[in-house]
């Protein structure tokens, strides 16, 4: 038999008085995958991980959460954790405390109480907190606060892990800790499902990603996908000779110069930067190979899922 799904949502629809929150939402998410939801500030994103962490109950569709329907009761499904807006911790409480309370919250506090004590030092470790295990979380920093909100979820050892902007304030060694924790975990067979405004977060962990705006999706599927049907994008290019580039650039089909002012701080010093679909591109570096002309840098001004996610919303915003 198959596996079922982590997530399957079919015409979700939720509405908060007369504001539309989510219009008719179709969603799959694959056990083992890190699934991307990304979105304008009001686009639905939060509404829709709070119907999978079972805070609120959609008025219309159907939603099954690792294979079984979820009814209309408040409470996570079983084999769901995370967090949305942020993780609620005790400020009073040290953080081996703020897990110890969540864990008698969650009825876990029974049985052996050096294996709960063996599970709270463990998921401290996964997330890099052990060395303040005593420290009360009052003086916790948002990243430190985003990475025990996480060894909070983590205690109870989901099948579907569902976070809001888990990287939000962490510091560049505290991310990369986050995303192998986040890759160990999806590699181990947890389906992870988060939401962040980082769009090159996005890129490091997901495999996938759904795009939504104005409570619709506008795209859903795999990021190569989204980079492939991404007609155009402005490059960044640095050569050994910027001048001789530049000859060959305004020679080259399909390619264009954009104006440094439009462009901005992007093309400060010998930079040019370059509007062009792949395959011109493709064929500008030939011609700057063939020339002798070595490429130092080559890269998009803004990534293809940042491109795409601007493009598509604009779109839905102005069909409204």
């Amino acid at each position: 038999m198959d596996t079922p799904l982590a997530v399957r949502a079919r015409g979700i629809t939720k509405c908060f008085a007369e504001v539309v929150a989510l219009d008719a939402i179709d969603l799959d998410v694959a056990p083992g995958r890190i699934h991307g939801l990304v979105g304008p500030n009001g686009a639905g994103k939060t509404t829709l991980l709070g119907l999978m962490l079972g805070l609120a109950v959609a008025d219309s569709g159907s939603l099954e959460i690792l294979g079984s329907p979820v009814g209309r009761a408040l409470t996570a499904p079983d084999g769901v954790a995370g967090f949305v807006d942020g993780p609620g911790l005790y400020p009073s409480l040290t953080a081996r405390q703020n897990l110890a309370a969540l864990a008698a919250l969650r009825g876990r506090d029974r049985g052996d109480r050096d294996a709960r004590e063996a599970g709270i030092a463990e998921v401290l470790d996964q997330v890099g907190l052990t060395d303040v295990a005593d420290d009360r979380v009052r003086g916790f920093s948002l990243g430190m606060r985003q990475r025990l909100g996480l060894a909070a979820a983590l205690l109870t050892t989901p099948r579907l892990l569902v976070l809001d902007e888990p990287t939000n304030g962490l510091d560049p060694a505290s991310k990369n800790h986050m995303h192998r924790v986040l890759t160990r975990l999806a590699a181990d067979g947890t389906a992870v499902v988060l939401s962040s405004h980082r769009m090159d977060d996005v890129e490091a962990l997901c495999s996938e990603v759904t795009i939504v705006s104005t409570g619709r999706v506008v795209f859903s599927g795999p990021l190569d996908k989204l980079s492939a049907e991404s007609d155009e994008l402005d490059y960044r290019l640095v050569t050994t000779d910027a001048a001789a580039a530049r000859e060959l650039a305004l020679a080259t089909s399909g390619l264009q110069l954009v104006d440094e002012t439009a462009a901005g701080q992007r093309a400060r010093g010998d930079a040019l930067v370059v509007r062009a679909p792949v395959a011109a591109l493709d064929d500008l570096v030939v011609r700057l190979v063939q020339a002798g002309i070595a490429v130092r840098e080559l890269a998009p001004v803004i990534s293809p899922l940042e491109a795409a996610f601007l493009a598509l919303t604009e779109k839905q915003e102005d069909n409204q």
